[in-house]
């Protein structure tokens, strides 16, 4: 059998579009707090009371975290991990020890079965200590091998891989390749049939996180379609120690610098077919699934970020004197310290609800986990952002160049660059605008979608017609008066009411606001990603002020810092309030127009004087790497945790 030799297949935008949402869950079987949000239909009666995790799942939990605590104390130099660019052997074992790559797992499997909440507070744990294992065990858990066969392996591949990775087998996720980054319709890696009992795979894979170290994969692959194969891409489990596999290089990045992320090279590994995830076809939808829970993990980490940020803030800006008294007392200080506070207090608000709303499995969180997503990645960023400010020389500074000058070793700008990258990976902020908005306008596409469907014949057209008008006929009156106008209105949340009050009216003018774009633009609306981006980012802070005031009201009724959490509610939701507001200005007056046309110009070389006066230091190559499937010509720097 030859390999192939085709780089990434040429697809037209309908036809990834097309692949994107084949790959979408279609249906909505349980309630979303969110999607009735960004449909103008306020049901705080899904996160109001607050759900709490049962009492043996707070035990179980618990007591792994002071567990975890204690080796983090003195089992895990952050320093050293920065400074060598590698989590040291004896540091993973101690993990393996623990039982802590086996968070997510059953106990059945030899796992400790935490819940979602726990497992979210054990990765916020270990990531304030350092960020790249936090990463190492996120990776593994909630993207590697554990989750999607949690969800679709077979009762035999659980038996088969689970007591190994609960026991610490790292797993990595191999779906990113060098020329095929959120378009999986250009996925070039194949599957090819070989008989009936393999799969010969051939490709290469680019940024898998702890592909250097791990033992197992969970690899994407396209099966070409043939007699007996439905074909499509498709998930398979594979052993890194498998022949043809080479890891070529170990990557170095901004931040993260312990992070064992490569570039993954498969030459004709051959795959026995019961290792296949699911059926041929179906490797998109489980890895989109998968991500429904799995991307909570980052916002764990942004809210342990978050309350690290906090902390360092406190004691800094009370201890630091300028003009006779303490930086904290000077407004341009303390308002970036209210910011910090209050957003880390939102941080951990929206993270926990989604987690906590993850367990009970009564609701559909999958808006509920990419806005948490989302928010969680931009907000901690710009918290960190704040944090080195309030440091000023020192924020800049290294902790190694502190220490050594004899002050207190504080890392904040290697917090800045490694919460840098939570913005881009699992679904960059630009691509979690679109997904986010293409759940949000879902019931407006299943009503009228046919009647911008360029494909759809006038009889379609008119069916769908009939079908929309009903549709709106019921839906637009509700929008025009709701609970946010009653004064009264949500008084056992005391002074949050008033910013319930203004959830469930923006949530109205939200939705009002959505209706008129498609009605104005239709078919041209999945153009307007700038437009759509500002309708998430007024979704988002929508929803980090209802699991605020929620998470503030739970702890007030419990008498644990009731009161101090509703004052860091109550500032939070008017900052909160602010953004809002701008954002809905900026949805019709904006430069987006303009700003196209500068694109147009920047790419027809119009402004290419503007780039005189400069030097490139940018070195030689290619901007993509070259991926033609073929044997590997470098060295094999997979390495063995001893």
């Amino acid at each position: 059998m030859s390999a192939p030799t085709q780089r990434s297949p040429k697809v037209t935008e309908r036809e990834a579009r097309q692949v994107a949402e084949a790959a979408r869950q279609q249906d909505w079987h349980k309630p979303s707090f969110a999607k009735e949000l960004f449909l103008g239909r306020f049901r705080l009666d899904l996160i109001h009371p607050h759900p709490l995790p049962a009492d043996e799942d707070v035990r179980r939990g618990e007591a792994f975290l002071a567990k975890l605590r204690a080796f983090c104390e003195s089992g895990v130099d952050a320093a050293r991990i920065e400074r060598e660019a590698r989590i040291p052997d004896e540091t993973i074992n101690g993990l393996r020890a623990l039982g802590a790559f086996g968070m997510k797992i059953d106990p059945k499997y030899g796992g400790l079965g935490l819940t979602q909440l726990y497992y979210n507070r054990a990765l916020a744990l270990v990531g304030s200590v350092s960020p790249a294992v936090g990463a190492l065990l996120s990776a593994h858990q909630s993207i590697g091998v554990p989750q999607p066969l949690k969800l679709f392996g077979s009762q035999e591949q659980k038996d088969a891989f689970l007591p190994r990775l609960a026991r610490g087998a790292i797993s990595a996720f191999l779906l990113t390749e060098p020329d095929v980054g959120s378009d999986p319709a250009r996925l070039a890696t194949t599957a090819v049939p070989d008989g009936d009992d393999a799969y010969v795979l051939d490709g290469v894979k680019l940024w898998t996180t702890n592909g250097v170290i791990a033992e197992l994969l969970v690899v994407m692959a396209r099966v070409p379609a043939s007699e007996g194969h439905r074909g499509g891409i498709t998930a398979f489990v594979v052993e890194a120690g498998s022949p043809g596999i080479t890891v070529e290089q170990r990557n170095a990045f901004m931040g993260l610098r312990g992070l064992e992320n490569g570039v993954t090279r498969l030459h004709r590994v051959r795959v026995p077919a019961a290792h296949r995830i699911g059926p041929e076809g179906s490797g998109l939808k489980i890895a989109l699934t998968t991500l429904n829970t799995g991307r909570l993990s980052l916002p764990a980490a942004c809210a342990g970020a978050g309350k690290w940020c906090l902390k360092i803030a406190r004691e800094w800006a009370a201890e630091r004197e300028q003009w006779g008294k303490p930086v904290a007392r000077h407004e341009a200080v303390g308002t970036k310290i209210s910011f910090i506070a209050a957003t880390a207090f939102a941080l951990e608000a929206v993270v926990d609800l989604a987690s906590q709303m993850a367990d009970e499995d009564r609701n559909d969180i999958r808006i509920e986990a990419a806005l948490a997503k989302l928010y969680g990645s931009e907000m901690a960023w710009r918290i960190a952002d704040e944090l080195v400010q309030i440091r000023g020389g020192r924020g800049y500074e290294t902790a190694e160049s502190l220490a050594a000058r004899g002050e207190r070793a504080v890392p904040a700008e290697q917090l800045l660059r490694d919460l840098r990258i939570n913005r881009i990976f699992e679904g960059s902020t630009e691509i979690m605008h679109l997904l986010i908005a293409r759940e949000a306008v879902d019931a407006h596409l299943a009503v009228a979608g046919d009647i911008i469907d360029p494909d759809k014949d006038l009889a379609e057209k008119a069916r769908a017609g009939v079908k929309a008008g009903g549709f709106y006929a019921r839906w637009l009156p509700k929008l025009v008066a709701g609970q946010g106008q009653i004064p009264g209105a949500y008084g056992e949340f005391g002074d949050l009411a008033t910013h319930l009050r203004y959830v469930e009216r923006t949530s109205r003018k939200l939705a009002r606001a959505t209706f008129y774009a498609m009605s104005r633009w239709q078919g041209r609306m999945e153009l307007k990603q700038a437009f759509l981006g500002r309708i998430v980012d007024i979704g988002a802070e929508l929803f980090a002020m209802s699991a605020v005031c929620v998470r503030a009201e739970l702890l007030r009724a419990t008498g644990d810092h009731g009161r101090p959490a509703h004052q860091l509610a109550d500032v939070f939701c008017r900052q909160a309030r602010l953004r809002t507001d701008e954002l809905f200005g900026r949805l019709w007056a904006n430069t987006d127009d303009l700003d196209r046309k500068v694109v147009d110009g920047v790419l027809a070389g119009t402004y290419t004087w503007l780039e005189e006066g400069v030097l490139d230091p940018s070195g030689e190559g290619p901007w993509i790497a070259d991926t033609t499937p073929g044997p590997s010509t470098r060295p094999d720097v997979h390495r063995t945790i001893d």
